[in-house]
This record gives C-alpha cells, structure tokens and sequence, in this order.
C-alpha cells in the first residue's frame, strides 16, 4: 500500500482557503470533511486563519459560516501568481 505524501502547511491553507472561496461561505463541518483534516488540526488551522484576518465566522441563527476576507482573497491571488512563476520557471 502507498502511503499518502505529506500536505505542506502553505498548501492545506492554499486549499482551506480556495474551498471557502469556491462555496462563498461555508459551514464547518462540510469544510472539515473537505479539507481533509483531523478535527484537531481542523480546528488550529482554523484559528490561525481567523488569527490572521484570512477569514472571518458569521452566525446566523443557529448555524455558523466561514467567509473569506479581503485580506484572504488577496492572499489566493499573489499565491496563485507565485505557483504561476514556479511553473513558468520549471521549479
């Protein structure tokens, strides 16, 4: 059997990230499931993000929602262009 190859931080971020921003807004656990994660890594990631104004938690009623910030788009946008130059150099 193959083991499965180590996400690198920036990439599970990168993919936290594309995931909210691919759904507008998000719920928890449907981001848990497709990010992969443990519930405990889940969780520090999570916090980290929010930490770091990438994201942002609405609640609405009883249910809570992850969106992307400004600051969170941008940072899609020059990780994209930075993964665009990599390839471009052959890297």
């Amino acid at each position: 059997m193959k083991m499965a190859k180590k996400r690198e931080r920036r990439t599970i971020i990168r993919d936290i990230l594309k995931e909210i921003n691919k759904a507008k807004s998000i719920k928890p656990t449907r981001l848990l499931y497709s990010s992969n994660l443990s519930p405990q890594m889940f969780k520090e990631y999570i916090s980290e993000l929010l930490d770091k104004n990438l994201i942002s938690e609405e609640k609405e009623k009883t249910h809570k929602f992850f969106l992307l910030t400004k600051k969170g788009k941008d940072f899609l946008e020059k990780y994209a262009e930075l993964e665009a130059m990599i390839k471009n150099f052959g890297l």
